[in-house]
């Protein structure tokens, strides 16, 4: 899967992938950040944590969106919230 075919399967009723982080990234472009944020809020990996932080950062809680950058060894993101979407999800494909 690539990322034209993630963000066409927003069209769907269902996430298209089984791991924790994309499937968060899938609800939080849906609108459900709540959903999106109780996927990732229990995962320990570096992946849900660099989620975690583009949502702290959507939701305009910066500080904390900075703590989870930390915890995933990513730099805190200056980019357009769109843009680091699409590089997360991008990224996370390459690695499933």
């Amino acid at each position: 899967m690539d990322l034209t075919a993630f963000r066409s399967s927003l069209d769907g009723p269902e996430p298209p992938v089984a791991t924790g982080p994309l499937r968060a990234l899938w609800y939080e472009a849906k609108g459900d950040w709540r959903r999106a944020h109780e996927i990732v809020q229990d995962d320990n990996g570096p992946e849900a944590a660099w989620v975690h932080a583009y949502l702290h950062r959507v939701e305009g809680d910066l500080s904390n969106a900075r703590y989870w950058y930390g915890q995933a060894e990513k730099p805190a993101s200056k980019v357009p919230l769109q843009e680091e979407w699409a590089a997360i999800v991008k990224a996370l494909l390459a690695g499933a």
